[in-house]
């Protein structure tokens, strides 16, 4: 399985948001969507850094409530790893489990493409063995 099976179930739909807005922008917009990640895009296109709901918690601590105010530009990851459509869950799970966060931005052609979270990850691979389940089962039942 790759990222495109991925997000051939899920959709590429990507929400971003521009480096000049807030801090507070982005948890409404975490809030508002029921996501925990969005990419900081100026253009829509690509992928200038991205903010997760456990960076604004971080700003807060490490500055006070009033950080919500202040552009998400200052506190946004810049050097973003990302996938692209061919790579392999095996893959993604390893970037993940490396760099300890749990969303990807999907890259192709140099363009944003989608977003892949940590539980799209594992609903596909409790999908993929369940089908063998089945299959084994449908195996050992018709001999």
């Amino acid at each position: 399985m790759s990222v495109a099976n991925i997000l051939g179930e899920k959709g590429r739909n990507v929400i971003t948001i521009q480096g000049s807005s807030s801090l507070l922008d982005v948890a409404r917009m975490l809030s508002a969507n029921k996501i925990g990640v969005i990419v900081v895009s100026e253009d829509g296109v690509s992928v200038d850094g991205i903010v997760s709901e456990r960076d604004i918690v971080k700003a807060i601590a490490n500055n006070g409530a009033e950080v919500l105010l202040r552009s998400v530009s200052k506190f946004m990851t810049q050097n973003v790893i990302t996938c692209q459509d061919s790579d392999t869950i095996e893959n993604l799970m390893e970037k993940m489990t490396k760099g300890r966060f749990r969303h990807l931005p999907v890259v192709n052609d140099g363009k944003l493409d989608g977003v892949i979270s940590i539980g799209d990850v594992v609903k596909m691979r409790i999908a993929e063995a369940q089908s063998v389940a089945d299959a084994m089962r449908e195996y050992i039942t018709t001999g």
